[in-house]
């Protein structure tokens, strides 16, 4: 099984419109691990790990993000694995 982490910041109209608690559903769909979280100035910023399948699912996902979200950027960069994550959370 071929693991792969990435690291996605998205901008636009990505607060307040659930897309935590979308991407925390999607990832747990997609048997992915780590964290989503809101940064202070207006972004989302997540880091996942899974296979690879798996991963790309949910960075396909997050280009568009729930129904009452606007993605106007999309950063994606690929991390070292790191062992650290035994769920999917979304951090405050």
């Amino acid at each position: 099984m071929v693991q792969k982490q990435i690291h996605i910041f998205v901008t636009g109209r990505v607060q307040g419109v659930f897309f935590r608690q979308s991407t925390k559903v999607m990832a747990i769909k997609n048997n992915v691990k780590g964290w989503v979280r809101n940064l202070d100035d207006g972004r989302v910023e997540i880091v996942a790990q899974g296979e690879i399948q798996d991963i790309d699912n949910l960075a396909h996902w997050c280009k568009t993000g729930p129904a009452n979200s606007r993605v106007d950027e999309f950063e994606l960069s690929e991390e070292n694995i790191s062992d650290e994550f035994e769920t999917f959370e979304v951090r405050y």
